[in-house]
C-alpha cells in the first residue's frame, strides 16, 4: 500500500512539475524579460541578463522536483564546465537533460526547436535568451561556431533527439561539423537516469516504480585532432569523428550500466 501511494504521489507531484514549468516560463516572459529590455539597450547585455535570469529558474525548479520526490541528482566534474567557449556534447535518455545542464551550465547556449521557438510557454524564454533557432544547413553551423567564439558554452545533443527505447545511441554529424569547421575541442557530459522515466515516446504519467536518480558526469576534453585520420576531406573527417563519438558514448554508457 505505501508503495503504490508513493508512486500515485509522483505521478501527481510530475504534472505539478510540468505545470510549474509552464508558469515560470509566463512569467518570465511577462515579468522578468520586458524590464530586462528597458534596463539593457544593448542587445549582447539583454541575451546575457536573460540567460542568467533562465539559469536561475531553472536550478530553482530542479530543487522543486527533488523536494517534490519526483527524482534524486548526482553531479560530478562540474569544475570542467566553468570555463569559457566550450563545445558540450551529451547523450539524451530523458526530456529533461537539457534544462539540468542549462541549471548548471553559466553562459549557456543551446540550438531549440521551431516548435519550442513558436510555443506559447517557452518562445518568450528561448527568444529573449537569443538561442539558435534550429533551421538546419550551413547557417545553423555557423550561428553556433559564432556563439562559441563570443565564449559561450554552446550545448548540443548530437543524437538530435532522445535515445530510443532500445538504448543505442545513433548520433547525426552536426557536433562533428561544429567542432571540425569551429576548430574545437570537445567536453563529453554522460547522462543516465535509473530507472529511466521521459524518455522518447512515453507519456509523463507512466512513471518508474520508484524515484529516478540522475548520474551526471563532466567528461575530459576530447582533442579533435586525436579522433580522426590525418590527411581526409572535411566529410570523410565529419563521419570519423561521429563515429568516433558515438562508440565513445556507447562505451562510457555501457561501462557505467
Amino acid at each position: 500500500m505505501r508503495e503504490r501511494l508513493a508512486r500515485h504521489w509522483r505521478v501527481l507531484a510530475t504534472g505539478l512539475s510540468f505545470v510549474a514549468f509552464g508558469a515560470a516560463a509566463l512569467l518570465l516572459r511577462l515579468l522578468v524579460f520586458p524590464p530586462l529590455s528597458l534596463l539593457a539597450r544593448r542587445r549582447a547585455r539583454r541575451v546575457a541578463l536573460a540567460r542568467t535570469a533562465i539559469r536561475l529558474v531553472l536550478r530553482a525548479y530542479i530543487e522543486l522536483m527533488r523536494l517534490l520526490g519526483v527524482l534524486r541528482y548526482d553531479i560530478r566534474g562540474i569544475d570542467k564546465l566553468a570555463r569559457g567557449g566550450l563545445l558540450i556534447v551529451a547523450n539524451h535518455p530523458t526530456l529533461i537533460d537539457a534544462i539540468f545542464l542549462m541549471a548548471f551550465v553559466k553562459r549557456a547556449d543551446c540550438i531549440v526547436k521551431a516548435e519550442l521557438w513558436n510555443n506559447p510557454f517557452t518562445r518568450g524564454p528561448v527568444r529573449a535568451a537569443g538561442y539558435i533557432k534550429n533551421g538546419g544547413g550551413a547557417e545553423l553551423v555557423d550561428a553556433c561556431i559564432a556563439s562559441l567564439r563570443e565564449g559561450n558554452n554552446l550545448i548540443i545533443f548530437p543524437e538530435g533527439t532522445r535515445t530510443g527505447s532500445d538504448g543505442v545511441i545513433m548520433l547525426k554529424r552536426g557536433a562533428a561539423n561544429i567542432a571540425l569547421r569551429g576548430a574545437r575541442d570537445m567536453t563529453p557530459v554522460l547522462i543516465r537516469c535509473q530507472p529511466l522515466t521521459l524518455g522518447k515516446g512515453e507519456k509523463w504519467w507512466r512513471v518508474p516504480p520508484r524515484r529516478v536518480r540522475f548520474d551526471i558526469e563532466v567528461q575530459d576534453d576530447l582533442a579533435v585532432r586525436d579522433c580522426i585520420p590525418g590527411g581526409v576531406s572535411e566529410v570523410m573527417a565529419a563521419r570519423a569523428l561521429t563515429a568516433y563519438l558515438q562508440q565513445y558514448f556507447m562505451v562510457k554508457y555501457e561501462r557505467h550500466a
